[in-house]
C-alpha cells in the first residue's frame, strides 16, 4: 500500500513539472525564435513619413553666362502636390532689371549664345502666353527682377511641368533660360524678351 501511495504521488509530481516546463519553455523554444526572426518588420509612422519624402524628385541647374554676359546662379527644382517649386539666385544682373524667364526643349547650353537650347518648352503645341492665364507654353514663367545689387531671388512654383516622371511634360534634362529683357508675353513666339544670357541644363540631384 505504501508503494502505490508513493507512485501516485511521484507520476503527481511528474505531470506539474511538465506542464509548468510547457508553459514556460514555448516562447524560447528554436521554432518560436524562428518564427519570430522571420516575421515582417512593421514600419513605424515616423519612418513610413521619411520614405514618402524621400520619393519627392528634386533637381538643379547651374546658370552660366551667355551672350557675353556676367549673369550666372543656381536653381532648385522639386516636385510638390502642387507642381514644381523653383528656388534660387541669379546673379550678375543689371541693379532693378527685369528678366524673361523660361523652360526650354533642350537640355544643351553649349554655344555661345545659348541658341543649342532650342525654343520654348511647349509640348502641347500652345502659343507664347502669361504664366496662370489661358494658353500658353509650359515653359513660360514668371518674370524676375533684380535688386539694387543684381541679384534675383527666384521662387516660382509652376502646375503646368513635371519633374523626373518621363511624360510629355517632364523638365528633367531640358534647360532653364534667363533673357536680357522682360518678357511681354504677347509677342509670339517667346515674348520678346531678347538674347539668351544665362542658361542651365536641369539634372537631378
Amino acid at each position: 500500500m505504501r508503494r502505490i501511495t508513493a507512485l501516485l504521488a511521484f507520476a503527481s509530481v511528474a505531470l506539474l513539472a511538465g506542464c509548468a516546463n510547457d508553459n514556460q519553455g514555448a516562447p524560447d523554444s528554436p521554432a518560436a525564435a524562428a518564427s519570430a526572426a522571420s516575421a515582417p518588420a512593421t514600419a513605424s509612422p515616423a519612418s513610413a513619413a521619411v520614405v514618402q519624402a524621400d520619393t519627392s524628385a528634386r533637381a538643379h541647374a547651374v546658370l552660366a553666362s551667355a551672350s557675353g554676359s556676367d549673369v550666372a546662379g543656381t536653381l532648385s527644382f522639386a516636385s510638390t502636390e502642387q507642381g514644381v517649386h523653383i528656388t534660387g539666385r541669379i546673379t550678375g544682373l543689371k541693379p532693378d532689371s527685369t528678366h524673361g524667364f523660361h523652360f526650354h526643349e533642350h537640355g544643351d547650353c553649349s554655344t555661345p549664345d545659348a541658341s543649342s537650347a532650342g525654343g520654348h518648352f511647349n509640348p502641347t503645341q500652345q502659343p507664347h502666353g502669361h504664366p496662370g492665364e489661358g494658353q500658353r507654353h509650359a515653359g513660360d514663367l514668371p518674370n524676375q527682377t533684380a535688386n539694387a545689387d543684381g541679384v534675383a531671388t527666384v521662387d516660382v512654383l509652376t502646375h503646368d511641368v513635371e519633374l523626373g516622371t518621363g511624360s510629355s511634360t517632364d523638365i528633367l534634362g531640358g534647360a532653364v533660360i534667363v533673357h536680357a529683357q522682360p518678357d511681354d508675353y504677347s509677342s509670339q513666339p517667346s515674348g520678346n524678351a531678347g538674347a539668351r544670357i544665362a542658361c542651365g541644363v536641369i539634372s537631378r540631384d
